[in-house]
């Protein structure tokens, strides 16, 4: 197993690299190229003193370089393993080392990406650590009933429920949200967006009774700006997975283990889940390997939508912005985090299924 997992793990550098070339080079071919010295320079200086200043700029960010040779200054400056740089930017050749790896800046916020990151990416993990086990917990319990009651009414009932919800797209059913839960002049149940209130950072924790009234608490607000978000992030995977746990149960349902079980007087309870529901674990590690970036990709729409400080968030405006550093540093961030989750799931098949060893 040690050995499987250091091969994979090597496996993911060549892998990592791939991603972020083929953004490298889109973003360096697509229509104006990077926007980061007409970004930096603008404003109201002379003719003279812009093009100096874009001078500067192409020549500090390398982007007066070929395209190959940009792209390996930044890979040499993201690894952890490579040359050193020295003033602006240039590489100090000698014999390769171990580095603290550099994100760069970003050159149109003007500040470092690994701050930027340090402060969008944990909000991207909690709507994420948040919205996975309640998809899967959700998705696995309405796919065993609906199997258990094939051809009855719930379980006709529950599949069309699903299938319309496998058909609403995420941007569509954010703005409804909004407009009908956060609307002033409908229900206002929820705000409109962000994470917390403005008077959020004077609230206790939790909810407490005062002389004044009713103090919601830090935690509650926190989780009443959570709520819109977080079904827009859930009911389309819950759907798909809801609809795959049923295929999969009913599958295990009609194997001769199950009716060998039956027919030795084992509880219906046990049969379901001690015996079918174990075997249909499978197809769900499959899946479960491409839900987590699918998230990922999902809150860069709930988070635009919702005004979420997000990862989402910050890589849409990078994007607009032709902001090289900070989208470049998003294709990694989510490269990691998607080739990691394929990793837990080829482990987790182990843990499912005795007969599957990596040794």
């Amino acid at each position: 197993m040690l050995t499987y997992l250091i091969r994979r793990l090597l496996l993911m550098v060549p892998t990592l690299i791939g991603v972020t070339a083929v953004v490298f080079f889109i973003m360096a071919a697509s229509p104006g190229g990077v926007g980061g010295a007409e970004a930096m320079a603008g404003g109201e200086l002379e003719a003279k003193s812009q093009q100096a200043l874009k001078d500067y700029i192409n020549k500090r960010y390398g982007l007066d370089q070929p395209l190959l040779v940009q792209y390996g200054r930044w890979v040499n400056r993201v690894s952890p393993i490579g040359f050193l740089s020295g003033d602006a930017g240039k590489i100090r050749w000698g014999q390769p080392r171990f580095k603290w790896p550099d994100l760069g800046e970003s050159m149109s916020k003007r500040r470092p990406v690994i701050d930027l990151y340090r402060e969008a990416l944990p909000i991207t993990l909690l709507l994420n650590l948040i919205t996975t086990p309640l998809v899967y917990v959700s998705a696995i319990l309405l796919g065993i009933f609906m199997a258990r009651h094939r051809g009855k009414v719930f379980d006709m009932a529950a599949g069309v429920s699903v299938l319309g919800l496998w058909s609403i797209p995420t941007i569509w059913a954010g703005v409804m949200l909004i407009g009908l839960l956060a609307n002033r002049q409908f229900l206002h149940w929820f705000p409109v967006g962000g994470l917390s209130s403005t008077e959020a950072l004077d609230m206790s924790f939790l909810p407490v009774w005062s002389d004044q009234g009713f103090d919601r608490g830090w935690l509650v607000d926190r989780i009443w700006h959570l709520v819109l978000p977080i079904v827009c992030l859930t009911y389309g995977s819950l759907a798909f997975l809801a609809k795959l746990a049923r295929g999969s149960m009913l599958e295990s349902l009609s194997a001769d283990y199950v009716r060998t079980a039956r027919a030795k007087g084992v509880s219906a309870r046990a049969v379901l889940f001690q015996h079918a529901f174990r075997n249909s674990v499978i197809p769900l590690i499959t899946v479960a390997a491409a839900i987590l970036p699918g998230l990922i990709a999902g809150s860069l729409i709930v988070e635009s939508i919702f005004s979420i400080p997000g990862m989402g968030k910050l890589t849409i405006d990078a994007v607009f912005a032709r902001d090289r550093e900070l989208v470049l540093a998003g294709a990694l961030v989510s490269g990691v985090l998607g080739l990691t989750s394929i990793l837990i799931a080829d482990l987790c098949y182990a843990v499912a299924d005795p007969r599957v060893s990596y040794e």
